[in-house]
């Protein structure tokens, strides 16, 4: 009777770059998927319904990265994949020098922000994340759509991601 009271929206992160024109697109995305119809094509659809958080020019903590990476990887997988973070940059690190801990990687994006890919956008409740690539915020949309229209069922109400 009360399961209304356990569901909460999704929390949606995007740590940005307004200098990223990656970035920019991202967050104008994630705000008109806020209040425009979602999808944009379907005349009629309501918008979706999240918290998102924008963190400007600070990158997520080491705690965050961990998580972040967590979602990034492949199930079953043991190695984190913090390579997906540095750019191409000129100034990020050569292959042999990327940071391979959640800290070094915390460390080296705090010293040199044009070594991140920007933007990462990180859905904390689904346990999902996008680190500089536009196509997986439209992943982490079209979940959130999923979810809304009911082709996909909750977890009895419970988030799956960070806050569970």
């Amino acid at each position: 009777m009360f399961s209304s009271f356990l569901k909460t929206l999704p929390q949606i992160s995007i740590f940005h770059n307004p200098s990223s024109p990656a970035s920019v697109r991202a967050l104008a995305m994630l705000r008109s998927a806020l209040s425009a119809p979602y999808p944009p094509d379907k005349q009629g659809a309501p918008p979706l319904q999240f918290n998102l958080e924008i963190v400007e020019r600070a990158p997520p903590t080491p705690d965050q990265i961990k998580t972040i990476v967590s979602y990034l990887q492949p199930k079953g997988s043991e190695n984190p994949q913090y390579s997906a973070f540095p750019s191409a940059h000129p100034s990020a690190p050569e292959l042999s020098e990327q940071p391979q801990t959640a800290a070094a990687t915390a460390n080296l994006v705090a010293r040199n922000p044009e070594a991140l890919k920007w933007p990462l956008v990180v859905d904390w409740h689904g346990g999902r994340a996008s680190v500089g690539d536009v196509d997986g915020v439209k992943t982490i949309l079209e979940a959130l759509r999923q979810r809304r229209d009911g082709e996909v069922k909750d977890d009895d109400g419970r988030p799956a991601g960070w806050f569970s």
